[in-house]
């Protein structure tokens, strides 16, 4: 059989790195690449706010290429999808035949993926999907994933969260109503180890910075 070359939409984030834990194990899959989003101004990931350099050198633990999506800002909805649908057509290009995706539970949003890739000759995956989140947190904690919360919305979670080390203490101050793993946009993690990390990468909360409802932990290279 011969394995399907895999692009993996990477955030740099915990739900990506266990998507590529669960791939790696699949004898079907080959892993080809990461493709992250930047804010081609700032110089960081699109979302997260998470430094290039870190990305890179998270793909550089890989062993996998970083394919760096370069979106302007502010980005208009029409320039963020020309600029997928680009990177869509390099991946058939090179051979390359599923992307995944680290999606959980939202309905809407994998609906947007599959759109995004109907016609492009990709299949989208998601290799984490509909894991209960409770048992997906604590999975990846004692499987050794290390990741620093680097982003959270301030209107459902304390500014005192921003940095902290996604790990069982922080699981169990979450308040109830918070997903354990963010899936609705309450943080987002930056991975700074993994069991598929050749080593970890050292790094270390800065400054937070608030900025449209939100706190970020400015994650600084050691």
């Amino acid at each position: 059989m011969i394995p399907h070359k895999t692009i993996v939409a990477w955030s740099s984030g915990k739900d990506s790195a266990w998507s590529v834990h669960l791939l790696r194990q699949d004898a079907a899959t080959e892993l080809a690449a990461l493709l992250t989003t930047f804010n081609s101004e700032a110089g960081r990931v699109a979302m997260h706010a998470v430094r290039r350099e870190l990305v890179e050198a998270q793909a550089a633990r890989l062993g996998l290429p970083l394919w760096p999506i370069e979106l302007p800002w502010p980005c208009p909805n029409a320039a963020y999808e020309s600029r997928m649908a680009a990177a869509w057509g390099r991946a058939v290009e090179a051979g390359i035949t599923t992307v995944a995706f680290g999606d959980l539970f939202l309905e809407d949003i994998r609906g947007y993926r599959e759109r995004q890739l109907e016609g492009t000759g990709l299949a989208p995956v998601f290799p984490v999907w509909q894991i209960p989140t409770a048992q997906l947190a604590r999975q990846l904690v004692d499987a050794g994933v290390r990741a620093r919360i680097t982003c959270v919305d301030r209107a459902r979670l304390g500014a005192w969260f921003a940095g902290r080390e996604y790990d069982a203490a922080f699981l169990n101050d979450l308040p109830t109503a918070i997903d354990p793993c963010g899936e609705n946009g309450e943080f987002h993690t930056f991975v700074y180890d993994s069991p598929d990390f050749t080593h970890p990468i050292a790094v270390t909360p800065g400054p937070t910075i608030e900025r449209d409802g939100f706190v970020f932990a400015d994650l600084v290279p050691a």
